[in-house]
Formats: C-alpha cells, sequence, structure tokens
C-alpha cells in the first residue's frame, strides 16, 4: 500500500485486537491485488435500539489506479463477524478488479467508441487516440489488453473505453482491433 491503513470509528471503540484484525485483513488484500494505493476502514454502530441490540457496520474503501472499490456489508451484532464479511467481499472485488485488467474477463464493448492511434511513444509507455469527431485521448500500455502495447502501431484501429483522466480525457480500457 502506498498509504498507510487508516481506520476510523463511529459510535464505537474498537479493542487492540478488532484493530489488529483489521490490519492483518487489509494487508493479505495485497496477496490478491498488489497496486492497492490506499485502503480505509471505517466501523461505526449507527443506531443503539434497545430492543435490537448493537448492530456494527464495517465500510471498506480502497484505492486502486483508475478506480475505487467500496464495500459495506449489512451490518451485524458480531463486530469480528462484520469485519470478515466485509474484507471477504473486499478480496472478492479486488479479484474481478484484477482480472478485468489482466483481461481475462470479457469487458462489454459493444457501443464502445472507436478510433485510431495517431501517436505512438513506446519508450515512454504511452501514446494518443485520434477519435472519430477529432478529439485526442491519451493512453498508457498498461491501458491496453492482453499485453498488445508492442504490437500496435500508427493508424491501428481499436476500441476503447474513456474517463476523464486528471489531465484530461484518457483511456482506461484498449482493445486493438484486428481486421
Amino acid at each position: 500500500m502506498k498509504l498507510p491503513l487508516q481506520i476510523t470509528t463511529r459510535n464505537v471503540s474498537l479493542s487492540e485486537a478488532a484493530e489488529e484484525i483489521i490490519r492483518e485483513k487489509a494487508s493479505k488484500l495485497e496477496t490478491f491485488y498488489d497496486h492497492i494505493m490506499s485502503c480505509r476502514v471505517l466501523v461505526e454502530v449507527p443506531h443503539r435500539h434497545k430492543q435490537h441490540g448493537i448492530a456494527y457496520n464495517v465500510r471498506v474503501d480502497i484505492t486502486v489506479p483508475g478506480n475505487e472499490v467500496v464495500v459495506k456489508r449489512e451490518p451485524n451484532e458480531d463486530l469480528y463477524v462484520a469485519i470478515r464479511d466485509s474484507f471477504d467481499a473486499a478480496r472478492r472485488q479486488l479479484q474481478g478488479f484484477a482480472r478485468r485488467q489482466r483481461g481475462e474477463i470479457k469487458i462489454h464493448q459493444e457501443g464502445s467508441p472507436t478510433g485510431y492511434v495517431r501517436k505512438l511513444y513506446p519508450e515512454s509507455d504511452y501514446g494518443f487516440i485520434e477519435t472519430l469527431d477529432g478529439r485526442e485521448i491519451y493512453f498508457h500500455r498498461n491501458s491496453v489488453k492482453n499485453s498488445g502495447f508492442d504490437h500496435l502501431s500508427p493508424d491501428t484501429e481499436v476500441r476503447f473505453t474513456e474517463e476523464e483522466g486528471e489531465q484530461g480525457p484518457q483511456a482506461v480500457v484498449v482493445i486493438p482491433l484486428v481486421k
């Protein structure tokens, strides 16, 4: 993790054992996806009902490159079960995210825009796509599916998924179209 784990509580104080379990489970998430930028955990007791007892909510926010994984499970009366369930769900979401990034899961691309690679900087691992309406979209080597960056050349037709990046539009998924 690039940033340290952040544990926040509301209307409850955690024991050292509970904090240690959260730290262990958060560090274990990196075995499923090793590019985690930050992880924030919120443990709260939103309402105290005399008849229903205490219910714990555990929310896990994980920041990964280009995305955020947010997990909030149903409240549970057992704090340790609430922690376990939230981290199990976070693990499953991270594994799915990693599979999508590796191209193992098909991303539904019908209706995705197409364009052509216009500028390519292989020494710096990036390039630009020219869209059919004339815009220029940045893309990085990691956005090209199935290790296809090395096979790109100017005028290669591609299908892409666009997001707004810090410095303008960028393609987060690039699939070369072979004809």
